[in-house]
């Protein structure tokens, strides 16, 4: 380059990187709207409320009402209307449908596990990284060799942890459900199962199908307390540690965000287990968020891998490492599908 050229000036601007300084301020504005019950309110009104009307229904002082509310609608979570001066809001279409308690697909128990639980834990993350073990024990003072018991801190934390699972399969269960044709199996056992929310998109999707959720047994009790109606003879529950006890015989095996949280071994460790108990010709059918092969993303998933950094002994991985884990326990035929959306499938058959 001649020295009298002058080079283009690079955009001095950094958008994007700001973006991501203030994205944390982004989500707990989310969280907070969410916990002050603000989009319940407005839900409930059924009209415009200005922000007075708001904060003494909430309970919040009028200016911080007025400002967070007005970030809400700067993130297109709450309409805003005029009329004499007086600005007044409301809900968006998917802040009733996903922000309210009451919301058919409501996000709300997610929102409130992040808030409380993993924002606490992200404080430590650059600790996580440099140890290369989770937070738990940092971030609540509760010892994390037990991953039951960090996960489980409480009983009101194990009920707030099963209705987050419950609120994300009523969004991305049918989809990884029916990512492959599960109808040939008619007796399936979800491993680690929980509330039973994605056994219901099964029953829902496969009709002619039972299921069994196998889970440990105060999973099961809280299960049965707050959660299971005992509306369906397709779903049943049964104790047992699926590390440690017998597993049931069925044709096919779910285990839904469960092989993240462990190691590699640990991983194979259960996989062959369950490859034991299946039935010839059954199949086993994981549930994971898949990262692409070439690291490139998605961003979701490798945010959640450093989530499980965090908070777990495991990891987010590829459907390769998957398929490698699968064929170490005896799994053949094995294949995965992307959803499109948070979770994907992957599925491994047991030779007839």
């Amino acid at each position: 380059m001649d020295s009298t050229e002058v080079a283009p000036a690079a955009d001095t601007y950094p958008k994007k990187i700001l973006e991501y300084m203030e994205g944390f301020l982004v989500s707990k504005t989310l969280f907070t709207a969410c916990e002050l019950g603000v989009f319940d309110v407005l839900l409930a009104a059924a009209r415009p409320l200005s922000a007075e009307e708001i904060s003494q229904t909430v309970g919040a002082s009028l200016d911080g009402t007025e400002r967070l509310l007005a970030a809400c609608s700067g993130l297109q979570l709450l309409e805003t209307h005029q009329h004499n001066g007086q600005v007044s809001y409301s809900n968006t279409e998917q802040a009733s449908l996903y922000l309210t308690r009451s919301g058919s697909a409501t996000l709300y128990h997610s929102i409130q596990y992040s808030s409380r639980t993993i924002y606490l834990c992200w404080h430590y993350l650059t600790d996580a990284v440099r140890d290369g073990t989770n937070q738990y024990e940092k971030a609540f003072g509760v010892s994390s060799k037990d991953l039951f018991h960090a996960l489980y801190r409480s009983d009101e934390e194990m009920v707030k942890f099963m209705q987050l699972m419950n609120s994300i399969w009523n969004v991305c269960g049918r989809d990884v459900i029916t990512a492959f044709d599960l109808s040939p199996f008619k007796v399936i056992c979800d491993l680690g199962g929980c509330s039973g929310a994605l056994a219901k998109q099964c029953t829902s999707a496969y009709p002619e199908c039972t299921v069994k959720i196998f889970d440990l047994p105060k999973v099961v009790q809280t299960s049965r307390e707050h959660f299971v109606k005992e509306d369906d003879h397709r779903i049943s529950f049964i104790e047992g540690d699926f590390f440690n006890d017998p597993l049931l015989e069925a044709d096919l095996y779910i285990l839904a965000r469960i092989l993240h949280d462990w190691t590699d071994e640990r991983c194979v460790e259960l996989l062959s287990r369950v490859h034991k108990a299946c039935k010839p010709g059954g199949a086993v059918l994981l549930v994971e968020a898949l990262l692409y092969e070439n690291g490139a993303g998605p961003l979701t998933a490798q945010l959640y891998s450093l989530n499980m950094l965090v908070q777990t002994e495991g990891r987010e991985r590829t459907g390769a490492q998957y398929s490698a884990m699968l064929t170490a326990a005896g799994f053949t035929n094995i294949q995965y599908r992307l959803t499109g959306k948070i979770y994907d499938a992957v599925l491994g058959l047991k030779e007839a």
